[in-house]
């Protein structure tokens, strides 16, 4: 097989070249193979562990968790429970914060639909940024 520069793996795996040795570096590929010139060199399971990292980063993964992930998917017998939580906490964590960011909008448009458009003076938005009281919700 022929080996891969760390240039084509960008390109193949959709990453910046400093994001292959940020993950190099967080533990998530191996450290690559070098040549007599001390250029990285790759594989396919390098393409693939890659798109797998940035698959579960757009996710929203974290970096432990990815970690966490990638050492399952290299034990294919294994039974997928840890997977799963790892994926129901993660989820949680989304609903938590789609919470939050429901109360954020509402709490916004609240502070845009109270706006006369007059003087700041008499500015709600800046009435209500300047005293949280005012806000509908003590969290957000």
């Amino acid at each position: 097989m022929k080996p891969i520069a760390i240039g084509d793996l960008s390109r193949q795996a959709g990453v910046k070249v400093p994001t292959i040795r940020f993950y190099e570096e967080r533990g998530l590929l191996p450290k690559p193979e070098r040549t007599d010139g001390n250029r990285r060199t790759y594989d396919m399971s390098d393409v693939r562990r890659l798109r797998f990292i940035r698959h579960a980063r757009e996710l929203g993964f974290e970096i432990e968790d990815i970690k966490a992930l990638l050492f399952l998917a290299g034990q294919p017998d294994r039974p997928c429970n840890e997977a799963d939580a790892i994926a129901r906490r993660h989820l949680g964590a989304i609903d938590d914060r789609i919470a939050r960011l429901t109360g954020l909008r509402k709490e916004m448009q609240a502070m845009v639909d109270q706006c006369a458009g007059g003087h700041v003076r008499e500015c709600r938005i800046i009435e209500v940024l300047a005293d949280h009281g005012e806000c509908l919700h003590a969290e957000h």
